[in-house]
């Protein structure tokens, strides 16, 4: 399986399709709220939210962008040698307990770097939609990422794909 890709893979207009999806829980939800100290009511409060203009929890927004950010690293940015900028975040659309989340990344440009040869920045927007194809956040970023390595295919890069993986044992 593939993780992330090198800077040569990225074609821009290209679109990855994340797969797969992931179904929001009231457990999730909740959870992430108080990990992160929002304990806004109408995230937390089912009586409170009943009364509110959507009549129900609504998931907060940075869980939905964190889970399509975690959603796209299998296609973006798993070789990342660093994340350098949100450049904008939109939540389109609430996001209730129950919804399923998808995502997919369209790349809408790419540079090599002008200081290290050995890399170049990939800018991409993520699409966030439910299982209705209804869009709830988008959001676009650049991501630092290495050039594939010359000595590709070799034990050394097959090691760096996959570091501190241990070695099986046998008898």
């Amino acid at each position: 399986m593939q993780f992330g890709r090198y800077f040569e893979e990225f074609e821009v207009g290209a679109t990855y399709k994340h797969w797969p999806g992931k179904t929001v829980t009231e457990y999730d939800d909740h959870l992430f709220c108080l990990i992160t100290m929002n304990h806004h009511p109408l995230h937390l409060d089912s009586h409170y939210a009943e009364g509110t203009q959507q009549g129900r929890n609504v998931v907060v927004g940075n869980y939905v962008y964190s889970l399509l950010l975690g959603m796209s690293v299998a296609d973006v940015s798993g070789k990342a040698i660093a994340n350098l900028e949100v450049e904008s975040l939109r939540h389109v659309k609430p996001v209730f307990h129950g919804d399923t989340i998808y995502g997919e990344s369209t790349v809408l440009d790419k540079k090599e770097s002008s200081s290290k040869n050995d890399r170049g920045v990939v800018q991409v927007e993520t699409i966030g939609y439910n299982q209705d194809g209804v869009v709830v956040c988008i959001y676009r970023r650049k991501v630092m990422v290495p050039k594939r390595p010359a000595s590709e295919g070799t034990d050394e890069a097959i090691a760096a794909e996959q570091p501190r993986r241990p070695v099986p044992q046998r008898d």
